[in-house]
């Protein structure tokens, strides 16, 4: 998630100041992505070294002003105009979890998957319930009772149903790696009964009989 930009889109609609626009941010979406004052400003001070943003006055309460600069405009319209790149994609706790335990002796794999499948079914269900208060007008997490911010309501709509269509893919993902779980187990077994009926027949061999008439004692 880029804060960066986010703060660059709202600062190019007119100066703000940090609350401001961790309260506006948060608005936007829904408060999917809690922000502390303290990242804002670390960011703000950022794009001010950048030259992507300067100070615009103070309040008569004492708060620090920000506007885009020319620099920060033009590269908010880059951000706008260029793909998100998937050459190197984020961090996934969930995959980072199940290839650590998938190698890690004693970790039941298959209950680690359940129930995060049932973690992530819940979040389907609160998603869902979400976007139908959000379609039926109802305000959104953090937003004003009455009208607000234009757009502001569209934009938690799609942030909202980004999310549903993301947990709807890991819970596909997840019935997928049950059954690679399940074909893994099934190889596993195959290959140590192989094993088992190879080491049995490389077992002591019985001496040949011998076969023939006795010689009768003298």
């Amino acid at each position: 998630m880029s804060i960066r930009h986010g703060l660059l889109a709202l600062l190019d609609q007119g100066p703000s100041y940090g609350y401001q626009l961790r309260t506006e941010f948060e608005a936007r979406t829904g408060a999917t992505w809690p922000l502390n004052v303290g990242q804002v400003y670390t960011t703000l001070a950022r794009l001010e070294r950048d030259g992507l943003v300067v100070p615009a006055g103070e309040d008569e309460e004492g708060h620090q002003f920000y506007e885009a600069t020319e620099a920060g405009r033009a590269e908010l319209r880059t951000w706008f105009d260029t793909p998100v790149p998937r050459t190197n994609p984020p961090r996934d706790e969930l995959a980072i979890k199940l290839a650590m335990a998938v190698t890690v002796p004693g970790v039941d794999v298959p209950a680690v998957v359940q129930g995060q499948r049932r973690h992530s079914i819940k979040a389907l269900q609160d998603y869902t319930r979400l976007k139908a208060r959000a379609l039926a007008g109802e305000s959104r997490p953090g937003g004003p009772a009455g009208p607000g911010q234009p757009g502001a309501d569209l934009a938690w709509l799609l942030v909202l149903e980004q999310l549903i269509f993301q947990t709807e893919a890991e819970v596909r993902w997840l019935d997928h790696c049950e059954t690679r779980l399940a074909q893994h187990a099934e190889v596993e077994q195959a290959r140590a009964a192989e094993k088992s009926a190879a080491g049995a027949g490389d077992g002591p061999t019985a001496a040949p009989a011998r076969f023939g008439r006795r010689r009768s004692k003298a």
